[in-house]
């Protein structure tokens, strides 16, 4: 790369823009995919502002639909890959993006996958990922990559407003659940604002916001990764329940889940919203040493 060399300029995507785009190419957003394309200039420049990246950056972005925010990144990256599950969509992009930002075509490769079950990532690793989500896969997805994807050091979504206080919440708050200490697993995860609803087309029937993710170095505990998230899947199954309580199914009995948590330092009478996810590792942690000693049974 040049870095002495100016960024190439885009043109970014007008409201008139994106629906002449998807009218000539028979495009009606659907709801099963959440499509809800940007058309607000401004939201995608603030978007880039605040994802902090920069010319060595190397962006993965999911559902980049008619390409107004893969536009407004193409000028300020290394290079941008772009995953789309619609065909129609994943072909015209590139035609896009060579009629509004000719000299960074090159900066572009689109992959024809679902984002969810990729398995891989073509080109070099991706640094960042920069992505307006479809609602609906929003939470698996971030989880998804940020597993998949070692190589990436930081995230902005656009999700439901919704999904992003639940990724970004603290333990003990209402909305702290399981996507909460999952992505915390990954990440430093906060709120970086919101957006408004008309920003979008069709407008959708739910305001949006910005979700903003550092990597961190997971917990370190000897229970793999999967021990850990089963532990909080069963913590928020139920609620309502204790530790004790919530736990017995996964331990094989509530006396052996008291059994545990007391091992691992955790009130049996806690409920899982008050735990971080370092606490859910230690759990783990002592139910997978307990496996690990002949003729312990859970």
């Amino acid at each position: 790369m040049n870095h002495d060399q100016p960024a190439t300029e885009a043109r970014l995507l007008t409201p008139s823009d994106v629906r002449r785009i998807a009218e000539h190419a028979g495009i009606r957003p659907t709801k099963a995919r959440g499509q809800n394309f940007v058309i607000d200039s401004g939201t995608v420049r603030r978007i880039v502002r605040v994802s902090d990246v920069g010319p060595d950056d190397v962006v993965v972005e999911v559902g980049p639909g008619l390409g107004s925010l893969t536009l407004a990144l193409l000028p300020h990256v290394h290079r941008v890959t772009a995953i789309e599950i619609d065909r129609t969509l994943a072909e015209i992009l590139p035609g896009t993006v060579a009629e509004h930002a000719p000299g960074l075509a090159d900066r572009l490769e689109v992959v024809t996958a679902d984002a969810l079950h990729i398995t891989e990532i073509p080109g070099p690793p991706p640094t960042a990922l920069v992505a307006n989500l479809p609602y609906n896969v929003a939470v698996p997805v971030v989880l998804h990559l940020l597993e998949l994807l070692p190589s990436l050091q930081k995230g902005l979504v656009m999700v439901q407003a919704e999904v992003a206080d639940r990724l970004a919440a603290e333990p003990g708050s209402r909305t702290y659940g399981a996507p909460s200490a999952k992505a915390a697993w990954y990440a430093d995860v906060r709120r970086a604002g919101a957006v408004g609803r008309s920003v979008f087309w069709p407008a959708p029937n739910v305001d949006s916001g910005l979700v903003e993710l550092r990597r961190r170095s997971a917990p370190s505990v000897t229970a793999p990764r999967e021990a850990v998230f089963a532990v909080i899947d069963a913590a928020f199954a139920q609620r309502r329940k204790t530790l004790r309580a919530a736990l017995a199914d996964w331990a094989g009995s509530a006396p052996a889940a008291e059994r545990i948590l007391r091992a691992a330092g955790v009130d049996p009478s806690a409920r899982g919203e008050s735990l971080g996810v370092a606490g859910f590792a230690r759990i783990a942690e002592h139910a997978h040493s307990a496996l690990q000693q002949p003729g312990t049974r859970q």
